[in-house]
């Protein structure tokens, strides 16, 4: 079925669920099983050689698992999509999958860390260059593309520090010099942003994050262009960090209420970042809804809604940081983002632990920055519990 015409609210509950499932059950059933079973030999040949639809082996396909995939696929517009066990499953398996010696990277400084370690430590020791731009200067990003390059990979909004990229833009560049371009969605989720509908090749989503959205299950997604996700598929396949039919079905079950949750967040984000602009120990916000942000202009054109994440940077540096956190009620100090419950943290704890206080300093994420994922409570309480940690700060 084609979900191009329907609301994402609608998308979120019904894609890849609209064909009768077995005995008639209403929801999408847990195949928990290795391998599937053919009376008939060439039946089974023709589907190990994909020429018909159905399923060999659960490491690389499951009927739980596929419905996901097709869900997240029409949520963004996709051709296809693949599944992986992890986000960081999800980012590894299509660099790793996509490139090979001697080609060329260009990224940007303010990725999550993860990704960030891939191109400091991993990617070099493959003989495959990275190029590392300030994330928010497209001038200094077209630069190095237009020297050339094989993959452009994107974060908008960024983790920490919520920067925002002309996606369409960047991607205009990229396709002139024949790159790839991936795009990281996390921070966003499709409610609020679609990067192939500006033109991106490969859309990437943590869904343990804000897809899940209960904190209660990892899964990786990728979707994008049917021939880069075969592609992926094929290393996938082998590299086998596969999605278990479990995690699926808690995604799926989470994405039921993806709209619903994301526009609260989107709402209680705001309202908290203009009380925090406001405070006398608050030195910066980080918030692509604020006005005064750099990349508000670019975020209003790409985005349909500014995303639940927020950061800043306290004044008094790391002890203020502490003295805040931990005289808080309703947040969870504890790494992740997307819950329905409120997280926060450092960055030296959560997004960029990876990496050393150096490493961070040259990324331009300081000590005294805090993560703050909003969750669903009721914003007035948030508030009220921010305005409690001041006092001690």
């Amino acid at each position: 079925m084609d979900f191009s015409k329907t609301k994402k609210g609608t998308a979120s509950v019904w894609a890849g669920e609209t064909d009768s499932f077995y005995k008639g059950s209403s929801t999408v059933p847990i195949v928990n099983t290795v391998t599937f079973e053919y009376d008939d030999l060439d039946e089974w040949y023709e589907v190990a050689k994909g020429n018909r639809e159905g399923h060999i082996y659960s490491r690389n396909t499951n009927p739980t698992v596929r419905v996901l995939e097709h869900k997240i696929a029409a949520l963004e517009g996709a051709e296809d999509a693949i599944s992986f066990s992890t986000g960081m499953a999800a980012i590894s398996n299509t660099l790793l999958s996509l490139l090979k010696p001697g080609d060329r990277v260009v990224s940007v400084k303010d990725s999550y860390g993860g990704t960030s370690k891939i191109f400091l430590e991993y990617l070099p020791k493959f003989d495959i260059d990275v190029t590392l731009c300030e994330t928010d200067n497209h001038e200094e990003l077209e630069a190095e593309i237009n020297k050339g390059c094989d993959l452009v990979y994107l974060e908008s909004p960024t983790n920490p520090t919520l920067k925002v990229i002309d996606l369409q833009r960047i991607t205009k560049s990229a396709k002139a010099v024949g790159a790839i371009v991936v795009s990281d969605n996390t921070f966003a989720s499709p409610i609020n942003q679609n990067p192939i509908a500006l033109g991106i090749d490969l859309v990437i989503h943590s869904a343990t994050k804000f897809l899940a959205g209960h904190s209660d299950v990892m899964c990786g997604l990728l979707c994008g262009k049917k021939e880069l996700i075969k592609q992926v598929f094929a290393y996938r396949e082998i590299n086998g960090a596969s999605l278990h039919p479990d995690a699926a079905y808690n995604v799926i079950r989470g994405m039921k209420t993806l709209e619903l949750r994301i526009n609260r967040q989107n709402e209680s984000a705001l309202e908290i970042a203009r009380f925090l602009d406001n405070h006398p120990k608050v030195a910066s916000v980080f918030y692509p809804g604020l006005e005064s942000n750099k990349g508000h202009d670019i975020a209003k054109q790409q985005m349909k809604g500014f995303g639940g994440i927020l950061s800043f940077e306290l004044k008094g540096g790391y002890e203020s940081v502490k003295n805040l956190l931990h005289n808080m009620k309703f947040v969870h100090l504890a790494a992740s983002l997307g819950s329905v419950s409120t997280l926060a943290g450092p960055p030296r704890t959560t997004s960029h632990v990876e990496l050393s206080e150096e490493q961070r300093k040259q990324l331009g994420i300081s000590e005294s920055l805090i993560r703050y994922s909003v969750g669903i409570e009721n914003v007035g309480d948030l508030i009220a519990d921010l305005k409690e940690g001041f006092e001690h700060v």
